[in-house]
């Protein structure tokens, strides 16, 4: 990967998650600043980046201090896009490319944009036999969550992973425990960070035999 800009005039969505690659995230939008700035990325067929909120709220409102957002985001890229009624848009995106902000801006109308750089993807790397509990137990999770599905006759169900499945991948395992799991976003943005997808999911083994889900 390169140490350039990646993106200049890159505008943001500061979330109150962490949104990570290959993850999903679904959205409603009314606000008038980002109802443009989606309306624009769907059109251009660009990606925008979602950062995830260190002070401040998602929604705008009168007299609130302005959002202040972690220097690490990842690139969101529209995968579904639908309008039900004026003022209003539904959209699923998916995470690709990890990205650290060099610079931001807040612009007139309320949309920060930044210039950022780059973060290596993960290095494939195959679960070692010691951590290999955490993917079975994603995959039953998954099995589980499919079955059920199917049990209800409603293919329109959303499933909360994308396929396609790489369970022996220790970078994808980890990041799907870490949008599952129940933790502080301040955590998942720690996690989302790290360069070591094997520590990673070192890191998630453990918070899953906390909660005693695996292991």
């Amino acid at each position: 990967m390169t140490t350039q800009p990646l993106l200049s005039s890159l505008p943001l969505f500061p979330l109150g998650t962490v949104l990570f690659p290959g993850g999903l995230l679904p959205l409603r939008i009314f606000e008038v600043r980002y109802l443009d700035m989606i309306g624009k990325c769907h059109k251009a067929g660009s990606p925008f980046g979602v950062v995830s909120l260190t002070q401040g709220s998602e929604v705008r409102r009168a007299g609130a201090e302005t959002e202040s957002f972690a220097a690490f985001g990842t690139l969101a890229v529209i995968r579904e896009f639908e309008m039900p009624q004026s003022g209003l848009m539904q959209i699923e995106c998916v995470g690709t490319q990890r990205f650290r902000v060099r610079s931001s801006e807040l612009q007139k109308h309320g949309l920060w944009t930044a210039e950022v750089e780059s973060v290596p993807d993960d290095v494939a790397l195959e679960v070692p036999t010691d951590l290999q509990h955490t993917s079975q137990a994603l995959r039953r999770l998954v099995d589980t969550l499919e079955e059920r599905r199917r049990a209800e006759g409603d293919e329109s169900v959303r499933l909360p992973i994308a396929q396609p499945y790489r369970f022996d991948d220790c970078g994808w395992v980890a990041n799907r425990w870490c949008e599952l799991l129940p933790m502080q976003p301040e955590l998942k943005q720690r996690l989302m960070e790290l360069d070591s997808p094997l520590m990673r999911l070192e890191l998630v083994s453990d918070l899953l035999a906390r909660t005693g889900i695996a292991g």
